[in-house]
């Protein structure tokens, strides 16, 4: 069968200059970098890693992959981590998953891979592959694994996982190395998933792997005892000279950029094996090299070879301090290559060569806009700016403004490190998409995000649209390179910080609170922010709300007249008298039109600013409550929003810093709660610990939320031991069986039932303990399906006159979420004593 490779290219371009989406300063380029480059353009060899989430990727192979064998490689994570937890802010769900792209993305930056996803959401952790693979729609997401490596075509893959491991790790784990086991057998059939083959060719890797290790064994004496015929065993340790750095210092740095997972890794230095056990397709023979057997040199292209002994003469006669004088003789590769026939390797070489030929000539290029927004129809001021500081030959012919159709005519000579600089006014069309990650566009479903552009699937990030194409002339020859438009400003702290240039709606309407909840029959107020993404902004706006609510006012006029300004408005909403559940929504009206989006901007340093427009929605919950105390003290573990949660129930939270915790003070309070993993991250509550424990003895209750066993700061938890397990409670559905029917969390103020275990979100809870002293009572039983039942969920104590509480329940996505039912349990527990 003859697939067309135009259609190949088209999806190839954009899947190659993912790497270059990310807005952040440029990348400076040296020699010794440029010489390993060129080494790299000799090698065509690739590789793919898969796994879910997305810090399960082992960042030593894949930093090993590239740099040591200089292979092309790629990490394919099923899911972008939505369902995890945060350790460094408030983002959950969607925006935590945007915020862990990005961390995948610039930990790539550093190992040299390439990132790729597919449409599976991180529904929160599940204990077998097939409960996963029912959630995901199995049948779409291993189209997706196709899909990927067909565009990808590596010639080996590596799974993280054993895909022969089910029930005994995540479900996701698992679920990843049953798919991509299948999808080996499936890439190279033109029968399977023949949609796909309007884009892409059939492909068939040569091999696949499981990357194992002595975990997968039970112990370090089991895996040494075990038979390693099947095992491939490469040394990861390697130390690059010209880097400076070794292999596990690189994969180190790659590690900690999962910050929002508490990932710091310290480095080890050294020789290190890892270890590949051998799944499919050609056995090597070599058992130190997965490449072994495999022709990855320009031989395995038809004319190839002339060019290979091209490049490795440049190689050897590469000036560190001339890197332009290899520039003639890459300019001949590139015309040399690009007589070949068309395949996925001349692409990718093409573009390798051309990035090398930049380098060398120490090309800087720059577009940047003078703000970071504008909206469809707006104009906007560009700065461009070209250097070469290195190298002759070169005339800067035109420059291009995608996709608006103009240019702008140069035809200059660029003389060594002399600059050319202008400004130029764009004007957007009124058509112009929205910047925002593409995933988010259309609503999915609860283990799928709907993509309905084929050509998006797999993506790290949206394709910037907005692009500046450089066009030159060197040694006689044209070269493009492209820039994303992008903003710039220069921060009196951290100096030149650079960011991505969006294109918004002209108005959002952000709820303040995601959740209302009413106790009582009174009206509540509802503060909608309005926000201009444009100057001289008029609207209207209105609330729609459930049936059986009222509101008031119908509508409120808003006029803002600069861009960035904003305005809160109120809305009183009125819940009906029995319990319910709905949803309210802002909608704002500018010139006849309809906006619906909140605007979401996540900023920290470690990754490049991200602009997230959703539809906004709160969710309103009438609840039959009583509640016993009013002043709660709130001492912040990894984050969480439970402190706003509490608030909407007329509690007063105080967020506790360590000066406030003294006995004088705590005494005040009608209970300390203590946030998720406050005793893996908080360093000083091992000194807050028996002021807590003491302020227990006097009358007062603790509450504290989940924690894991490692990286305790304390052993002591609790004024009796307890000891934490992994044991989880992750179907959310599970029965709850009360235990102690008439203790007091259970009756007073609330009387709690089964109903109220109704509509829990994502789980029921994690980490539960599984031993714990007797003076502590179990007063809930909760198992997921087939398992024995986990009793440790909620234990409460009596210590002198107070009490304490430790649950592992999750709270943190309850209350948030307003499951009702939540709400009463966990103001029983506030109220213990009262």
């Amino acid at each position: 069968m003859f697939f067309p490779f135009k259609k190949i290219l088209l999806f190839s371009i954009c899947f190659m200059t993912v790497g270059l989406l990310v807005a952040q300063k440029p990348a400076t380029t040296t020699a010794a970098d440029i010489h390993d480059d060129i080494k790299r353009l000799n090698v065509l060899a690739s590789a793919l890693f898969v796994a879910a989430p997305p810090d399960d990727e082992n960042t030593r192979m894949i930093s090993w992959l590239s740099n040591k064998m200089r292979a092309r490689t790629a990490y394919l994570s099923l899911t972008r981590g939505d369902g995890g937890q945060n350790l460094i802010g408030t983002e959950l769900a969607e925006l935590l998953g945007v915020m862990r792209t990005q961390e995948l993305l610039m930990a790539r930056s550093i190992d040299g891979g390439q990132q790729f996803f597919t449409r599976a959401t991180d529904f929160g952790y599940s204990k077998h592959p097939d409960e996963t693979l029912k959630i995901w729609n199995k049948d779409a997401v291993l189209s997706d694994v196709v899909w990927t490596i067909r565009n990808f075509q590596p010639d080996i893959i590596i799974n993280r996982f054993d895909h022969k491991s089910a029930g005994k790790t995540h479900g996701h784990h698992t679920s990843s190395a049953v798919l991509s086991y299948e999808a080996f057998d499936l890439v190279g059939d033109a029968e399977a998933y023949p949609d796909q083959l309007k884009y892409v060719n059939p492909w068939q890797p040569k091999r696949l792997f499981f990357n194992t290790s002595w975990c997968f064994y039970g112990s370090r004496e089991n895996f040494a005892k075990a038979d390693k015929t099947n095992l491939l065993s490469v040394d990861i340790g390697a130390y690059y000279p010209l880097k400076g750095k070794s292999n596990n210092e690189i994969a180190a740095e790659s590690r900690s950029m999962h910050k929002c997972q508490g990932m710091g890794s310290t480095p080890s230095r050294g020789s290190m094996q890892e270890y590949l056990e051998f799944l499919k397709g050609d056995k090597p023979v070599d058992k130190e090299n997965p490449f072994a057997g495999i022709n990855t040199t320009w031989s395995r292209l038809k004319g190839g070879a002339a060019i290979g002994q091209l490049i490795e003469n440049i190689g050897e006669n590469f000036d560190y301090e001339n890197p332009q004088n290899s520039v003639p003789d890459l300019v001949k590769a590139y015309t040399m290559a690009e007589a070949l026939p068309d395949s996925y390797w001349k692409k990718v070489k093409l573009e390798d060569i051309q990035n090398v030929i930049h380098d060398c000539l120490g090309i800087f290029l720059d577009a940047t806009a003078s703000d970071f927004s504008a909206t469809p129809g707006e104009s906007t001021e560009l700065k461009i700016e070209a250097i070469t500081r290195t190298g002759n030959n070169i005339v800067l012919k035109s420059i291009d403004y995608l996709p608006l159709g103009i240019d702008t005519m140069i035809n200059t000579e660029m003389g060594s490190n002399e600059r050319i600089v202008f400004n130029k006014k764009i004007t957007f069309p009124k058509n112009q998409k929205f910047t925002n990650p593409y995933w988010l566009t259309e609503k999915g479903s609860y283990g799928m995000y709907k993509v309905t552009d084929r050509q998006l699937i797999g993506l790290a990030e949206t394709p910037r649209d907005l692009r500046v194409r450089f066009n030159f002339e060197i040694n006689k020859r044209p070269f493009a390179f492209h820039r994303n438009i992008v903003y710039k400003k220069t921060d009196p702290v951290k100096g030149e910080v650079y960011r991505p240039f969006e294109i918004t709606p002209p108005v959002f309407t952000n709820i303040t609170n995601k959740v209302f909840v009413f106790p009582d029959q009174e009206g509540r107020s509802v503060e909608v922010l309005v926000k201009a993404g444009q100057a001289d902004l008029k609207g209207t706006l209105k609330l729609a709300y459930p049936d059986g609510w009222k509101i008031a006012p119908a509508s409120i006029d808003f006029n803002l007249a600069q861009k960035g300004e904003e305005e809160t408005f109120r809305f009183t909403l009125y819940p009906p008298e029995g319990q319910d559940v709905g949803l309210v929504s802002p909608i704002a009206t500018v010139n006849g039109k309809v906006y619906t989006k909140g605007i979401n901007v996540i900023d920290y340093d470690h990754i490049p600013v991200q602009t997230v427009f959703q539809n906004e929605e709160a969710k309103v919950v009438k609840i039959d409550l009583k509640k016993a105390g009013d002043r709660i003290g709130y001492i912040m573990g990894a984050g969480d929003k439970i402190p706003e949660s509490l608030e909407q129930i007329g509690y007063r939270v105080d967020l506790l810093e360590d000066k406030d915790i003294r006995s004088d003070n705590l005494k005040k309070y009608d209970a300390v709660i203590v946030g998720i993993r406050a005793y893996n991250t908080n360093e000083r509550i091992k000194f807050q610990q028996p002021k807590l424990m003491k302020y227990v003895e006097n009358g007062g209750t603790v509450i504290v939320q989940y924690n894991t066993a490692h990286r305790l700061k304390t052993k002591d938890l609790g004024p009796f031991p307890f000891k934490l397990s992994r044991k989880r409670v992750s179907t959310e559905e599970a029965e709850v069986r009360i235990l102690k029917p008439g203790h007091s969390v259970i009756n007073y103020p609330n009387k709690i039932t089964s109903a109220d275990f109704d509509g829990w979100v994502q789980e029921r809870g994690l980490y539960f303990p599984s031993e714990w002293d007797d003076r502590y009572e179990a007063i809930l039983s909760s198992n997921d399906p087939g398992e024995p039942a986990n009793d440790g969920g909620l234990l409460v104590a009596k210590h002198g006159t107070g009490h304490f509480v430790y649950s592992g329940y999750s709270w943190f996505r309850e209350l948030p979420a307003g499951v009702p039912g939540a709400y009463r349990l966990f103001t029983n527990l506030i109220s213990i004593g009262k």
